[in-house]
């Protein structure tokens, strides 16, 4: 875990909007459950709780942005965007003023002045929705996408990892749902605290940015919190497992974290940065509901209960692939078929109503971390051509961003290590 999750410091005096928040709506039940009955934070070499069985806050500052290896919340509500305009100077206010309006969200306070009590024949500072909510551990992500580097002078800066995502096997990309120049992931255990972080931060940017396509998500498909019980997809099978944890130090090191010194020596700004792959993966419910118990864990190589390998009792113990069939799923990904290959996992499940012909719109929204996009997720999902689930899936949905690294202080703020004439 990172300096990023620090427990907001006992005995300090709370906010008028904490004050509030504690007899207005809170952190779910079922995301403590899923999370572990106590989110973990780390501060320094400690572990410690964090206030998350009260919705408590996550730390907006710290070497690394939170929302990455932050225990994951229970909902998400993630928007990626295209910049409108062409003024450098102004896009940078932009981003100093969404730094300044993250913090005070993510602390659970209002934006600027508020949402009520100013000035009568103006609009507010803040929409409103929030009032007497808690943080409900809100953290707010921000990503740089390749296209971005089209504009502002920066094509000197783009980082060679930051690489367009090839065509898969299988993929069947809606442009409306793909791409972006930046994004925003917000994610909490309230809904209502996710969606009102992104639409303030849309209304901030008011003819300086549009969004671009948007997703929400619930029931968190991933876990970065060591031995926590591993959550469930739409398909009814545990998703996860072994994933990297928050507070895996050496891994989050080796797969992660970008450093300098080594995967951006061409771009010395992503020093503490990581590459985000988001992916919109449409289930294909109703015949993956026809389909035998049987079939169903050849195709993913665990069973359905325990989430045990094929041939093991416990769903932790080490897989022995050969045992799985050669196009299984957990087979076809595991890092030992991947030279090594391991990405950090931040899924949602999510549905969107029917495809006008009576079957859902759900599936995933997949959420990956790494270091290196060609040598994490490229790697893996060619790997998967074979995968016996493509049956039941089809990536509709696709987008790359450059993850700077977190912001350090009050008077720092997103993106500066790209657009600071000091950097």
């Amino acid at each position: 875990m990172t300096d990023t999750e620090k427990a907001p410091a006992t005995g300090s005096t709370p906010s008028r909007r904490t004050l509030m928040g504690w007899g207005g709506a809170g952190l779910a039940l079922g995301a403590a459950a899923a999370g572990g009955a106590v989110a973990m934070a780390r501060d320094g070499d400690d572990l410690e709780p964090t206030a998350a069985e009260a919705g408590g806050e996550v730390d907006f500052h710290g070497t690394h942005q939170a929302g990455i290896a932050t225990p994951v919340q229970d909902r998400l509500h993630f928007a990626a965007f295209d910049v409108t305009t062409e003024d450098r100077a102004e896009f940078v206010q932009m981003l100093k003023d969404w730094t300044a309006a993250a913090r005070r969200m993510t602390s659970g306070k209002a934006v600027g002045e508020g949402a009520y009590g100013g000035l009568a024949e103006a609009p507010p500072d803040d929409t409103g929705e929030a009032l007497g909510l808690k943080p409900s551990r809100l953290t707010l992500t921000i990503g740089f996408g390749p296209s971005l580097f089209g504009k502002f002078d920066l094509a000197d800066r783009r980082p060679e990892a930051l690489v367009d995502l090839p065509q898969f096997a299988g993929d069947n990309l809606d442009k409306n749902r793909s791409g972006g120049d930046l994004c925003v992931q917000a994610c909490a255990d309230d809904p209502q605290v996710a969606v009102h972080a992104i639409r303030n931060l849309a209304r901030i940017g008011f003819g300086k940015v549009v969004i671009r396509w948007s997703q929400l998500g619930f029931g968190k498909t991933s876990s970065t919190t060591p031995d926590a019980q591993t959550p469930r997809n739409l398909l009814g099978f545990k998703d996860g497992t072994r994933n990297i944890a928050g507070t895996e130090t050496d891994r989050l090191k080796k797969f992660v974290w970008v450093d300098s010194a080594k995967e951006a020596k061409d771009a010395p700004w992503m020093n503490g940065g990581s590459y985000l792959v988001a992916r919109r993966i449409r289930m294909h419910i109703e015949p993956w509901d026809r389909t035998s118990l049987q079939e169903q864990e050849d195709i993913i190589g665990r069973d359905k209960g325990e989430g045990a390998p094929v041939g093991k009792a416990k769903e932790r113990d080490k897989p022995f692939l050969p045992a799985m069939k050669p196009d299984a799923h957990v087979r076809l990904a595991h890092p030992d078929s991947n030279h090594g290959a391991t990405i950090l996992r931040r899924g949602y499940s999510f549905t969107d109503g029917t495809d006008g012909l009576g079957r859902l719109e759900a599936g995933l929204f997949f959420l990956a971390y790494q270091k290196d996009v060609r040598e994490g997720f490229i790697r893996i999902q060619r790997h998967l051509a074979t995968d016996a689930l493509n049956e039941y899936i089809q990536h509709v949905g696709s987008a790359v961003f450059a993850v700077p690294p977190g912001v350090r202080d009050k008077d720092d703020w997103w993106g500066s290590t790209l657009f600071s004439k000091e950097a």
